[in-house]
């Protein structure tokens, strides 16, 4: 019965890739869950809009960082003109006159702007050189003209107080945003792993049941051969043939379901995979049962370190202090410091700009102190620290969550393990008791109900066997899931089908 077995598995591949794309020319894609993980990540347009979005918040993380060098400007004002008349208070005669003003101006200020950083820390202040330089040209009245240049460099340095920190802010905000990205792409991938591992073990499941029904129609052949010879000494026992015969035609009809629905599954997942319409999928369905321990403890570790989820949170956290820290500093007590150092000259000819200039500084205290808005910012700060305790409680919601199903999926692997474990003894069973009621068919000791009973609780057994293969499995892909670890490898999912790990703090 067991070579019956094996020649229906070395059988199945080839008639289901003959069934399956016989009048088409194309590749032939033997399937393994390791070749379908890597098929759909090199061809899936999820995986290509990830990457994307993973490199659009890695630009915006450089324009963030690009913020902390240096930052050259030119503004131009070329020209100025300006022929118009305004109203404008005489002191001198003590009442408004209408003066009208042409003039043409010229103007230019080039500025190198570097944030000040202190041990690697951004202070929020800048500090700056810079050069003005303008020609201003007036007509009188009188129609006299008015022409002066005027040159000034200098040092200037901005530094605001008791405010919060916003170059840093925005830096820290996009590179959380950039790991959450990084953190969704690993969590999307174990997804489509997961999902691709569905699909392959029902696919599976489909091939494997065909060879189940296999088995079962080779055996009903050799029970027609058994009761053909039976016939023709026991005319009592013609019926029985019939009734061999009638079961052989149901198990041929269940065959060729089976093939119906594993070339629906395959088209589907032809599909999937993008792969072109003109490629065939096989697969070899191989049972091996090897038991796999699972320490609770240790799988739980996995569950709060390699997945994303403890991170994201701990980012939904430091982003709500963030939040916090923006909120207390609107609306409260702030002040601005601006000094500048300089030289000056200003001069009728553009050449003497450059000599005898004077020294030139400005000092600016600007402050805010807010008097009273009705509650307006200690409603704000209550509500933003109302959301960083809520991430807190989600934090705390979410490990003990996970510790809660890592243990029952631990138990789960194990109750279907030892299921599929005793299922593979009861099938070896199975397999003896069908080859021997042949036998005690032919010597006339059995009836062929009995003998058709024995073939049915063989492909039962067959079947149980096969469910409780699948739980297991299925079981594994949900602790998998659960701790992104391949206990099967004993390696990470992400490093087991290859997926780099990337470092949200280098540019890429």
């Amino acid at each position: 019965m067991k070579s019956l077995v094996i020649c229906a598995v070395l059988a199945v591949s080839l008639m289901i890739g003959e069934s399956v794309h016989a009048q088409v020319q194309g590749r032939v894609v033997d399937l393994t869950l390791e070749g379908m993980v890597d098929l759909a990540l090199s061809n899936s347009f999820r995986v290509r809009q990830l990457n994307m979005g993973i490199d659009r918040t890695r630009f915006r993380l450089q324009s963030q960082r690009a913020r902390l060098r240096s930052r050259v400007d030119l503004n131009l004002s070329a020209p100025d003109l300006r022929s118009i008349s305004e109203t404008k208070w005489n002191s001198t005669l003590q009442r408004d006159e209408i003066v009208h003003e042409d003039s043409r101006r010229l103007e230019a200020e080039l500025s190198i702007r570097q944030p000040v950083i202190l041990f690697g820390y951004p202070t929020n202040g800048y500090l700056s050189l810079n050069n003005r330089v303008y020609r201003y040209a007036q007509t009188e009245p009188d129609g006299d003209k008015d022409l002066r240049y005027y040159n000034r460099y200098f040092i200037r340095y901005t530094q605001p107080f008791f405010q919060a920190n916003g170059l840093k802010n925005n830096i820290e905000e996009a590179e959380l945003d950039l790991e959450d990205t990084q953190l969704g792409f690993y969590e999307d991938v174990v997804e489509i792993v997961d999902d691709l591992s569905g699909d392959y073990f029902e696919l599976f499941e489909s091939t494997y049941q065909r060879i189940i029904n296999e088995a079962r129609v080779a055996n009903l052949t050799e029970a027609v051969a058994a009761a053909e010879e039976l016939a023709l000494t026991d005319t009592v026992r013609a019926i029985d043939l019939g009734q061999i015969q009638v079961e052989l035609a149901n198990a041929l009809e269940q065959v060729r379901q089976m093939e119906s629905q594993f070339r629906l599954q395959a088209a589907s997942l032809t599909t999937t995979l993008n792969l072109s319409p003109s490629d065939s999928i096989t697969l070899t369905p191989v049972i091996d049962v090897r038991p796999i321990e699972i320490d609770v403890e240790q799988a739980t570790q996995f569950a709060l370190q390699l997945t994303p989820r403890m991170r994201q949170l701990n980012i939904s956290y430091r982003e709500s202090e963030i939040n916090l820290e923006n909120t207390r500093s609107r609306g409260s007590f702030r002040m601005d410091l601006a000094m500048s150092y300089g030289r000056e000259m200003q001069d009728p000819a553009f050449r003497e700009l450059w000599e005898r200039p004077s020294n030139t500084y400005t000092i600016d205290v600007n402050a805010y102190l807010p008097i009273w808005d009705w509650g307006q910012r200690s409603a704000s700060i209550a509500s933003s620290r109302i959301g960083l305790d809520q991430v807190q409680l989600r934090i705390e919601q979410a490990e003990q969550q996970i510790r809660s199903q890592v243990q029952n999926q631990v138990t789960n692997v194990e109750e279907f393990e030892a299921r599929t474990l005793a299922m593979e003894g009861n099938l070896a069973l199975a397999n003896d008791l069908s080859a021997s009621s042949i036998d005690l068919y032919r010597e006339g000791l059995i009836s062929a109900l009995e003998l058709i009973q024995s073939f049915q609780r063989e492909s039962e057994t067959a079947s149980n066997f096969l469910d409780a293969y699948l739980g297991w499995r299925r079981a594994l892909l949900r602790i998998q899931q659960l701790t992104f670890y391949d206990f099967e490898t004993m390696l990470p999912v992400l490093e087991r089908f290859g997926i780099p790990m990337t470092d949200p703090n280098t540019d890429g």
